[in-house]
């Protein structure tokens, strides 16, 4: 059966959504046109709604409202002008006009009308002005988190992938390591905290080696499977044309055994943000999970609302990267796994 193109695939769906569009693409873009109504809506609603309690920045959350209305008028003006931009806010127009809503109802139910109650809900503005007036703390606390997961996530990744290729290739490293690894494999990074703090000289070298410890079980099951999967016959052809040892594991054993090494390194990624959050809430001075920790302390709820959110976006644009990586590097599976 012939394989469907994602792209075509995506393009269909586009088209589907759009409704409204001329059949040549050209043409006014209904729905964009609606969800620039609904944010002109939002920007009105903070404007001529009196907030019960006045807080700042309402000014400039309706301003941004409105160049996200001005910016969906252009694209449902233009048509596809601007190629795959205007492609791809066209995909998420229906979004658009959901995310106008929510904003809406969250604006109404707290800074208007206060039905859920301050401080534990915060509006819009609010988290607005976290960024505007917190915004050093809050993006050195992203830099440090990003350093410290990079650190952990490298070393995890390259000792699982090691580990995977060793116990996959060789019976006798099998032997010693398989058992130590359903042993202490399942357990929680996060189990191992006192033991983790008390051996290491430093709260980083210790946060360091939990993120490595949660990464490193999944990369090495995953590669160690992949590794052992490999089709036998690939190595009966490549010893009958002279391959050594050396090349049978780099050119044959790990290209072939790479779709498992992902997914391995996908599962450690998502591990490894659980374990991240929880080392930088015991002894570092700065990082998104230290920075949750003095906001609860604080009752500043606005602050650990803005600090899930960008967490949540590092943790998906992360994961989007990883994505890239492995597309680029398995070619011939581009497509086959989704993000």
């Amino acid at each position: 059966m012939a394989s469907i193109d994602p792209a075509i695939s995506r393009h269909a769906e586009t088209s589907a959504l759009e409704g409204a569009s001329a059949p040549t693409g050209a043409g006014i873009w209904i729905l964009g046109l609606v969800a620039a109504a609904g944010w002109i809506g939002v920007a009105a609603l903070v404007e001529l709604w009196p907030e019960i309690i006045p807080q700042p920045y309402g000014r400039e959350l309706a301003i941004i409202a409105m160049a996200l209305a001005l910016g969906l008028v252009v694209v449902a003006a233009t048509g596809r002008l601007f190629g795959a931009i205007a492609s791809t806010i066209r995909y998420y127009g229906p979004w658009a006009i959901a995310a106008a809503l929510v904003v809406a109802i969250w604006e109404v139910v707290t800074a208007k009308t206060g039905w859920l109650p301050v401080p534990f809900f915060s509006s819009p503005q609010s988290i607005l002005e976290v960024f505007f007036d917190d915004w050093s703390r809050l993006g050195l606390s992203v830099w440090y988190s990003v350093a410290l997961l990079a650190k952990g996530y490298f070393f995890g990744a390259l000792t699982g992938f090691i580990t995977g290729v060793t116990i996959g290739w060789s019976q006798a490293a099998s032997y010693w390591v398989h058992p130590v690894l359903r042993l202490i494999g399942p357990l929680p990074a996060t189990a191992w905290l006192p033991l983790a703090f008390f051996i290491f000289p430093t709260s980083g070298s210790a946060s360091v080696f939990l993120i490595a410890l949660a990464t490193a079980f999944p990369v090495t099951i995953l590669t160690w499977s992949g590794i052992v999967g490999v089709n036998r016959d690939y190595y009966d052809i490549a010893r009958t044309l002279g391959a050594k040892p050396r090349f049978l594991i780099l050119k044959v054993a790990i290209p072939a055994a790479l779709p498992h090494v992902f997914v391995g390194l996908f599962m450690g990624l998502g591990t490894s943000f659980a374990v991240l959050v929880i080392a930088e809430m015991l002894g570092v001075k700065a990082g998104l999970g230290w920075y949750l920790q003095w906001a609860q302390g604080w009752a500043a709820y606005a602050n650990m609302y803005a600090a899930l959110l960008v967490m949540a976006l590092m943790c998906s644009s992360l994961i989007t990267i990883l994505f890239r990586v492995r597309d680029w590097t398995l070619s011939w599976q581009k497509g086959l796994v989704r993000w």
